[in-house]
């Protein structure tokens, strides 16, 4: 398999500043979160990351499902960026609670383990980003 899409985004002004995606669908303003002294009315990358990242394990969950023909239900990803600081750099630690129907626990803890090893995002981050995963079934 070879390259299947490119995301071009054009920042200008960091986080407080403007991203517009080069299709135009995504054009929005940045700033920091009132934590960090932002007026907090507009996104920021966390949020950003926290949307995409959620987004891609979710259809990376029914990805695998669907490989592994197994019908689920509903699925849903609540996810949480945390940003993090000492004296000398800033990291990320990520939270993501899944929840799934239709499956028993074992079957939704064997799927989640099969997405977090499939999807782009946590590959991206692996050995360098905590990643928590929570699973609750319905």
């Amino acid at each position: 398999m070879g390259l299947l899409y490119t995301a071009k985004v054009h920042i200008k002004g960091g986080r407080n500043g403007h991203a517009r995606s080069s299709d135009g669908v995504l054009d929005i303003n940045l700033t920091p979160p009132k934590e960090l002294g932002g007026k907090g009315d507009a996104t920021n990358p966390e949020q950003l990351f926290a949307a995409g990242y959620g987004a891609c394990f979710e259809s990376a969950l029914k990805h695998v499902a669907k490989n592994e023909n197994i019908a689920i239900g509903d699925t849903t990803v609540d996810s949480t960026v945390e940003l993090h600081s000492n004296e000398k750099a800033f990291r990320l630690a990520v939270a993501l609670a899944i929840e799934i129907e239709g499956v028993e626990q074992d079957v939704a803890e064997e799927l989640v383990n099969y997405a977090h090893q499939v999807c782009p995002y946590s590959n991206a981050v692996r050995n360098n980003v905590d990643v928590k995963l929570s699973i609750t079934v319905k």
